[in-house]
C-alpha cells in the first residue's frame, strides 16, 4: 500500500507538471490517475487538515473566491481549489498539489453531486451550503435527490458548522435533519425588482400544502412559510436587513447579525452576489474572524475566471458571466435590465456533458425581461454547439431581429467582439460552462489572460 502511495504521489505530479507546461489545467486528470493507483489517497493526504467546503448549485466559485480573500486578510495558512475542479479527481489533485505545505486549511469548492462522497475522505469542519435550483436534470435529477445527496455528505462530517441559506425552503430544511451546529444567513426583504420566474420548490417537503411568502429575493428563496403545518423560514443570524445602494459595479447592505448592526461592501453588482457575500461572510463568522477583516474582504475581492471577469479585448471593456440554469441565467437579466449605458450581449450555449445535455432548460428563462431595457442592447450575439436553440429561443421573447447576429464559429465571434470598430459599448458575454473554458482558452493565447487555475 505504501508503494501504491508512493507511486500515484510521483507519477500524479509529474502529469501536473507535464499538463502545466502544455497549456492544459491539469486540475482533475491527475487526481483521477492517483484514485486509481492508490484509492485511499485523498484519505491519506487530507489528515490533519482542517477542510472548509462550499456545495450548493449557484455561487460557489464567486463565494470560494470571497472566503479566500478572508483567509488571506485573516493570515490563515490554507490552500484551494479555485480552477474550480471541483469533482473528487480535482479535489484529489490539489490536495496532491499541496500534500508537502501541510497547510492548516483546505478551501474546497465541491459540487452538490459530488459531496457525499469526497465528505467520506476529508475533515470537515466548516460546510457552507448556498442554494439549490434545478441544474442539469440529466445529471442531478429532481433537486430533492441533491437535498438528499448533500444530508448524506454531513452525516459523514458530524462536527462540522453548517452555514446554510436561510431563504432556501430546501436547505432550511437540513436543520430538521442533522444535529451539527447550524448558522443561518439571508435576505430580510425581497429585492427591488418584481421576480416573477418559476417556482423550483413550490410545496413544502413536510406535507405538500404549497407555501405563502411574505415577500420573494428570487425563485422559491425568501420569506415561505407553509400554512398547514407551520414550517417556515427561520429568522437567520446573519442577516441583509437593508440593502442601501447597488450600481454596477458593487452593492451596499446593512447586515444585522444577531444583535449587532454592520454596513458593508460587495465588490460585485447583482443581486445575486449580495447572497454570495453574505454567505461567506457567514464562513468568517464561524471562524470567528474580526468583522473589520470580513468588511474588507467583501469590499475588496476580485471575481474568479468566468464570474464577472472584466478583461480588455483590444480596448473593448468585455465582462465573462458564466450562466448554467435558469435561475442563474434569470439573476443576469435582472442585473442587465439595470444597466443605464448601452451595452453588447452574447450568449453562448454548448450541450457538452459538463453543461448539461438537456438545454430545454432556456424556456424557462425570462428572456422576455431583456425588453425591459432593450434600448440599451445596442446588439446580441449567439454562438456555440446550440446556438440554433437559443436563436429560436431569443425569436420568441420577440426581441428586435436586426439586432441579432448568430456567429457560426468561436472564431468569427471571438473576430467580432474584439474589433473596437464594431464593438464601441461595454461587452457582456453569457457561455454556459465548456462553452466558457472555449472562449477563454482561445482569448487567452491572443490577449494574454491568466490561467484559469491561477
Amino acid at each position: 500500500m505504501y508503494f501504491r502511495k508512493i507511486l500515484s504521489l510521483f507519477i500524479s505530479k509529474l502529469l501536473i507538471k507535464f499538463l502545466r507546461l502544455i497549456g492544459r489545467g491539469g486540475t482533475a486528470l491527475p487526481g483521477k490517475l492517483a484514485l486509481k493507483i492508490y484509492p485511499n489517497i485523498l484519505s491519506d493526504l487530507s489528515l490533519g487538515v482542517k477542510s472548509i467546503v462550499v456545495t450548493g448549485t449557484n455561487g460557489k466559485t464567486t463565494t470560494s473566491r470571497i472566503i479566500s480573500t478572508i483567509l488571506e486578510q485573516a493570515s490563515f495558512s490554507y490552500f484551494d481549489n479555485r480552477s474550480g475542479a471541483n469533482l473528487i479527481s480535482g479535489i484529489t489533485t490539489v490536495f496532491i498539489e499541496n500534500y508537502k505545505k501541510k497547510p492548516e486549511y483546505a478551501l474546497l469548492e465541491v459540487d452538490e453531486a459530488a459531496f457525499k462522497t469526497v465528505a467520506k475522505h476529508i475533515d470537515v469542519h466548516y460546510l457552507l451550503v448556498t442554494n439549490l435550483f434545478r441544474d442539469q436534470l440529466d445529471r442531478f435529477g429532481e433537486i430533492s435527490h441533491t437535498l438528499e445527496n448533500i444530508v448524506k455528505g454531513i452525516s459523514f462530517c458530524p462536527k462540522a458548522v453548517i452555514c446554510v441559506n436561510a431563504d432556501c425552503s430546501l436547505l432550511s430544511t437540513i436543520g430538521r435533519k442533522v444535529d451539527n451546529k447550524l448558522i443561518y444567513y439571508g435576505i430580510n426583504q425581497p429585492f427591488s425588482n418584481t421576480d416573477n420566474s418559476l417556482s423550483d420548490a413550490p410545496y413544502c417537503l413536510f406535507c405538500k400544502t404549497k407555501y405563502e411568502y411574505t415577500y420573494k429575493t428570487f425563485g422559491h428563496l425568501g420569506g415561505f412559510s407553509c400554512p398547514n403545518c407551520g414550517y417556515k423560514r427561520i429568522l437567520p443570524d446573519i442577516g441583509v436587513n437593508t440593502i442601501q445602494t447597488m450600481t454596477d459595479k458593487y452593492s451596499k447592505v446593512s447586515l444585522l447579525i444577531n444583535n449587532d448592526s454592520l454596513n458593508v461592501s460587495i465588490n460585485l453588482p447583482g443581486e445575486y452576489n449580495i447572497y454570495n457575500g453574505i454567505s461567506a461572510f457567514s464562513i468568517g463568522y464561524a471562524l470567528g474572524i474580526d468583522y473589520e477583516i470580513l468588511s474588507n474582504s467583501l469590499a475588496t475581492f476580485k471575481g474568479g475566471f468566468g464570474r464577472m471577469e472584466n478583461i480588455s479585448l483590444n480596448g473593448v471593456d468585455t465582462h465573462i458571466i458564466l450562466v448554467k440554469n435558469p435561475a442563474g441565467l434569470n439573476n443576469v437579466i435582472n442585473y442587465l435590465s439595470t444597466l443605464s449605458k448601452p451595452f453588447v450581449l452574447t450568449l453562448i450555449l454548448n450541450d457538452n456533458f459538463a453543461d448539461g445535455t438537456d438545454v430545454s432548460w432556456i424556456w424557462d428563462v425570462l428572456f422576455e425581461n431583456l425588453k425591459v431595457n432593450e434600448s440599451m442592447i445596442s446588439h446580441l450575439y449567439i454562438a456555440g454547439i446550440r446556438k440554433y436553440d437559443m436563436a429560436l429561443r431569443i425569436k420568441y421573447a420577440l426581441l428586435q431581429e436586426e439586432k441579432i447576429t448568430v456567429c457560426e464559429t468561436t472564431k468569427q465571434l471571438i473576430k467580432i467582439i474584439s474589433n473596437p470598430n464594431l464593438i464601441s459599448d461595454t461587452s457582456y458575454i453569457l457561455p454556459t460552462y465548456t462553452a466558457m473554458f472555449d472562449l477563454r482558452t482561445v482569448l487567452k493565447k491572443q490577449f494574454k489572460l491568466k490561467e484559469f487555475w491561477k
